[in-house]
């Protein structure tokens, strides 16, 4: 089965905006199987045990939240570390319009967007968790929702959507206001199998960028939360290793039931550096001075986002005239 095209394929990486910034996911939920793999309402309720950790789940009346339904908090996660990184205030509302959420997580833009994200606000409002996995350094047994709100703004003159508002949880934002978080690649969002989506959280999770990590077979499946026998998880397995899609990570599988995880490259392949000409640092030396920005934090949030981009194989094709207009993007602090 192949990738997803990447249907948004002239955005400009190197000018942030609401769409474009970096994607990040938080630590808790990579580990711990909280959303279904399930392409149909998944009614089931759940527990699962990892140690000394306990997880409940119980299903809203519309099913469990999806590992598609995840996108929408990867992008909120996204949006409120991109902001605390530049130094501003954050808080746990969230508000976007439903074309920036498909173009940061590679869905169509129109079509019936207000009617799936109702459906998706609603999992993830009413599904119940019940754990004591540790967030923000803290260990407490909860019972919540992945969001508090979920919810849409009207036009008043035309009823048209005007933008989306989600409320995180008090469990989401610990993980955030503890930097619980790690980047992700853009094409995560091209995978087209839950299963692999949920493989790649883990392997990112787990493996990194160390050499190798392994895993068994039947510890891997109770990670996924795949329900399936473990003989039918076996063949996804291979399936998803011969197809070869998984980005960043090579897997292998073998006879004795052993998952092998590998980066495809080196950590100095992934990142490579990035230098700015001296025209360039000199103009947005100028324009930090302009706006009121501190130039070495706009300098810092740029590279950090370049390099990440650079190491998934997208770098700047003119890094001098990105970072430029970076800055001239910015709002003026004055």
């Amino acid at each position: 089965m192949s990738l997803l095209p990447d249907r948004h394929p002239q955005k400009d990486f190197f000018i942030l905006d609401i769409s474009d910034v970096v994607p990040k996911d938080d630590i808790a939920s990579m580990e711990h199987p909280l959303f279904s793999l399930a392409t149909k309402p998944d009614m089931r309720h759940l527990e699962y045990r990892s140690g000394d950790n306990k997880l409940k789940i119980t299903p809203s009346w519309v099913g469990l939240p999806t590992i598609f339904d995840k996108d929408i908090l990867i992008f909120c996660i996204s949006q409120l570390m991109h902001r605390k990184n530049r130094g501003e205030k954050i808080g746990k509302r969230v508000r976007f319009s439903a074309r920036e959420l498909s173009i940061a997580t590679n869905r169509p833009v129109g079509g019936n967007h207000y009617k799936r994200l109702e459906q998706a606000f609603n999992r993830l409002r009413g599904t119940t968790f019940q754990t004591d996995i540790t967030t923000g350094n803290r260990r407490e047994t909860r019972i919540f929702g992945l969001i508090d709100e979920g919810g849409f703004v009207m036009q008043a003159d035309t009823w048209r959507l005007d933008y989306c508002e989600v409320v995180l949880s008090d469990w989401v934002m610990r993980a955030i206001e503890s930097n619980e978080v790690v980047t992700i690649t853009n094409d995560y969002f091209r995978l087209r199998r839950p299963l692999e989506r949920r493989i790649y959280e883990i392997a990112r999770k787990h493996c990194g960028e160390q050499k190798k990590w392994q895993i068994g077979l039947a510890n891997l499946q109770n990670k996924t939360g795949s329900n399936a026998p473990l003989k039918k998880f076996r063949l996804n397995i291979r399936q998803i290793i011969a197809d070869d899609h998984m980005p960043f990570y090579r897997m292998e599988l073998t006879e004795d039931d052993l998952v092998i995880f590998r980066p495809r490259k080196t950590k100095t392949t992934l990142a490579p550096s990035i230098t700015l000409p001296d025209w360039a640092e000199e103009k947005a030396r100028r324009i930090a001075r302009e706006k009121g920005w501190d130039y070495h934090a706009l300098r810092a949030n740029w590279m950090e986002f370049a390099q990440d981009e650079a190491g998934k194989g997208n770098p700047p094709q003119n890094a001098g005239a990105a970072f430029v207009a970076y800055c001239n993007k910015q709002e003026s602090l004055r």
